[in-house]
């Protein structure tokens, strides 16, 4: 009999309640702050890596930048204008301040937004002879907008807030939801899988305490991003079809897998698709082993809420901009390069900062950066190390296979083969980019933590049984949790390694 497991239980959720609370109060102060390092002073050149000082006292807002506004002006525009539409450009609106005619949501104070695509088809104003406008329109996926819309009018109506007139209510409440009680689950889920297939009490905590504070989806819980609910997803589809997947169970019974079982895991995998696209690699490998396993139930209970989801991926696309692909594939067409856009600014020897990166090295540096450099994988988050250990293990037949069983095995070389799948998509398909602009680490990889919190159990396990291991765990953990803290006041912020080699004249962009 086990008898450290309730104390294990205890600690597990001490560990989450210290995890939510710190995450809630960072939301509750969250606020857009102008950091003079930064800056240079009011009429001065902004660049990549520098913006200019506000002339006079910008709106006070619990929003961070372009990244998350975008996606809340659209919130906005859904609830209290019923259109996709943040803004409009329109020539009768042309002044000597206003160049090109801009206006709407997007250009008010508080709500100003990069990340935005203005479409390149004319529209009349009105019926009669009213001059032709053209539409902006956020070039983020809709559907985790469109959700956050929901429960945006849900409160309107109930409260009668009006984001614009009470911001702090609105967007802390959204983000409380959307962030902090799946954040509960998250923790939740990852104690339960630890306890179940962990072998030691300290493999078990340290990897519930690493999720808790040592990755970087810490930092992004403070404000409106796909990556957050994305790791969410992720980990919600693997629970749901573990013991579906799993062919021998660790106390030899074999996993029933209900119809319910089988609904959630493509639920979960059909919101992941719609917040990380490349994520398809983990829903088709994932519907894969299901399929071997019990490919009519898969096929009755799990691949129609796939199928649904991903049609709403496309369907909101078109209802939102008129296009089925999203619109940020469009990054060098005029929905991108139009007069007046940042992104037209961005060609060789331009400016400095990381968005001229692609310019100036090759993708090999650029995948070494990704993985080990200033916004590595490895450098930010050693603990990763850990979780690639389990990983090799599996794929060569180390890990406890006597404990786990072979399932162990398929779900986390799978797990590795969906990791490899999406870094080479990123540094080598995709090409030298700009590592996400603005960001504290490498933010389209988020997504993938959960998987490699699963894999590192073993490890974990290992070196927990020996004195040196420990100490390693915890320097390792230490270093995350450090890169994890670092510029806790706003995610859209560069890693401490960025800044280091930076400021050591390191980087050529």
């Amino acid at each position: 009999m086990d008898q450290t497991k309730s104390l294990r239980q205890q600690v597990y959720w001490l560990l989450i309640a210290l995890a939510a609370a710190v995450a809630g109060g960072r939301i509750l102060s969250a606020e857009r702050l102008y950091e003079p390092s930064r800056a240079v002073p009011p009429g001065g050149q902004a660049d990549g890596s520098y913006q200019v000082w506000p002339d006079k006292q910008p709106r006070p807002m619990p929003t961070f930048g372009s990244n998350d506004r975008s996606r809340w002006d659209t919130v906005r525009a859904l609830v209290d204008e019923g259109t996709f539409v943040i803004g409009r450009r329109d020539l009768e609106h042309v002044t000597a301040e206003n160049l090109y005619g801009d206006y709407g949501i997007a250009f008010e104070d508080g709500w100003t937004t990069v990340d935005k695509v203005l479409n390149p088809e004319e529209k009349a104003a009105s019926p009669g002879n009213s001059p032709l406008i053209r539409e902006y329109y956020s070039s983020k996926p809709p559907l985790l907008t469109v959700l956050m819309a929901g429960e945006y009018w849900l409160v309107k109506h109930a409260f009668g807030w009006s984001i614009n007139e009470h911001p702090n209510e609105i967007v802390r409440v959204g983000l409380l939801t959307f962030n902090v009680l799946p954040l509960i689950f998250y923790l939740w889920m990852i104690a339960r899988l630890a306890e179940r297939y962990g072998a030691t009490d300290w493999g078990r905590l340290f990897v519930v305490a690493a999720a808790a504070f040592g990755t970087l989806l810490t930092l992004f819980l403070i404000t409106f991003n796909n990556h957050v609910p994305a790791a969410f997803a992720a980990l919600a589809a693997l629970y749901a079809a573990l013991p579906l997947v799993f062919l021998d169970a660790p106390d030899g019974v074999p996993r029933a897998g209900g119809a319910g079982r089988f609904l959630a895991a493509g639920v979960a995998a059909g919101l992941l698709v719609n917040f990380e696209l490349p994520a398809a690699a983990f829903v088709a490998a994932l519907g894969l082993l299901l399929l071997i396993r019990a490919p009519q139930r898969t096929l009755l209970w799990f691949l129609p809420p796939v199928l649904l989801l991903v049609a709403a991926y496309f369907l909101l696309n078109h209802l939102a901009t008129g296009q089925w692909l999203p619109v940020y594939e469009k990054i060098d067409t005029p929905w991108y390069q139009y007069p007046g856009s940042v992104w037209a600014t961005i060609h060789p020897g331009s400016g400095r900062g990381i968005e001229f990166a692609k310019y100036t090295e090759s993708r090999g540096m650029y995948a070494f950066h990704l993985m080990f450099g200033h916004h590595g994988w490895f450098s930010l988050t050693p603990v990763n190390l850990l979780g690639a250990a389990g990983m090799v293990a599996a794929l060569v037949g180390l890990s406890r296979r006597r404990t786990l069983g072979a399932g162990w095995d398929v779900t986390v070389v799978g797990s590795l083969a969906v990791s490899l799948v999406v870094f080479v998509f990123y540094a080598f398909v995709v090409g030298t980019a700009n590592y996400g602009g603005w960001t504290n680490g490498p933010r389209w990889l988020l997504w993938l933590t959960p998987l490699w919190l699963f894999a590192m159990l073993p490890a974990a396990d290992w070196l927990g049984r020996r004195r040196w291991g420990r100490v390693l765990c915890l320097v390792l953990l230490a270093l995350s949790v450090l890169s994890a803290s670092y510029s806790d006041w706003n995610p859209w912020r560069h890693p401490w390694l960025y800044n280091w080699m930076e400021s050591n004249g390191w980087l050529s962009y």
